[in-house]
């Protein structure tokens, strides 16, 4: 099984190139966005040592099918997804937040609320909730946007007062990630999942608000299966879910959340492969559709060539 975990591209029109923690990204003559799904995996805001086959191609054909099926609900970027790993759109300035958006008490909030908070991002936590309860309605967590190391919480309030994003603007974006929490919702509860929390992102193109990056992935998301939530939830047993988050335990268990001084534990080829799996898994229970593994001896030469034909393709076009 290969790992895609970097790339080095020099396309035609090329003026940058930006590394994510699990995308690389080639600016085309400040036009368009070639957004290559690596394998590349992080957690706690750090890139893992090793990659997990098919996770970019998970993450890439979930991010299109979510982004087709919302966009009466606003624009988005994608315009072409060329390759199982790469997806082409247009460039837009991205707002410098992320929207999380929370119907359930998983995760960091959960973490935060077992240490006391019942305040997160300026949005006050009612008492009496346990890990994975239900939220009496959905909320919105935001973060900035680090374009290096950690992304940080923050309120609706210090994010209008610091100028980050205008008034009217983020009302927008609010509403935005609301009804797209609200359609992904829907979408999960009909193949039988719960969308407990997930993150959108969105950029400036053309005057207009535009949905960017991926949406609802396993990267993004955190999925429960609904199938005997409620009897869990009242026998305090752990959710069966599906998301990243079983990396992050895996992590915590081995001492390891991104904090200064901490070593990375060991990923060996059985671990590797069950992420891979558990990846697969999620791509099948959220889309319905069977995973057809994309094969090629050499991946990078592969994307280098889909990319460049499509780009060709649009040159002969104008």
């Amino acid at each position: 099984m290969q790992a895609l975990t970097s790339t080095n591209f020099n396309f035609p029109k090329q003026k940058s190139f930006y590394k994510g923690k699990v995308r690389d990204v080639y600016n085309i003559n400040d036009e368009l966005l070639v957004m290559i799904a690596t394998d590349r995996i992080s957690a706690f805001d750090v890139v893992l040592p090793k990659g997990i086959p098919y996770k970019g191609q998970v993450l890439n054909q979930i991010a299109a099918m979510f982004l087709k099926a919302t966009e009466d609900i606003l624009p988005n970027w994608l315009i072409a997804t060329p390759h199982p790993m790469v997806s082409i759109g247009h460039h837009c300035q991205p707002y410098k937040v992320e929207m999380v958006v929370r119907g359930y008490l998983a995760g960091h909030a959960a973490r935060e609320y077992k240490a006391g908070k019942r305040m997160l991002c300026g949005v006050e936590l009612p008492e009496g909730l346990k890990e994975n309860d239900k939220l009496p309605h959905p909320i919105i967590t935001p973060t900035t946007k680090a374009s290096a190391g950690h992304d940080e919480d923050i309120s609706r309030e210090q994010i209008i007062a610091q100028g980050i994003v205008s008034e009217n603007e983020y009302k927008q974006l609010e509403d935005c990630a609301l009804k797209l929490f609200e359609r992904g919702t829907a979408m999960a509860d009909s193949r039988g999942l719960i969308l407990v929390d997930t993150k959108y992102e969105f950029g400036n193109y053309q005057g207009k608000i535009y949905l960017i990056d991926e949406i609802h992935t396993p990267d993004s998301s955190r999925y429960f299966i609904k199938d005997g939530y409620e009897e869990r939830q009242q026998k305090n047993e752990k959710q069966k879910q599906l998301s990243k988050e079983f990396v992050r335990e895996w992590l915590i268990a081995n001492d390891f959340q991104g904090k200064e001084g901490q070593q990375i534990p060991e990923m060996n080829t059985e671990w590797v492969a069950e992420i891979s799996d558990r990846y697969i898994e999620l791509y099948e229970k959220v889309s319905g559709i069977a995973f057809v593994k994309h094969q090629q001896l050499n991946l990078a030469a592969d994307i280098e060539n889909a990319v460049r034909v499509y780009l060709q393709s649009r040159i002969d076009k104008n």
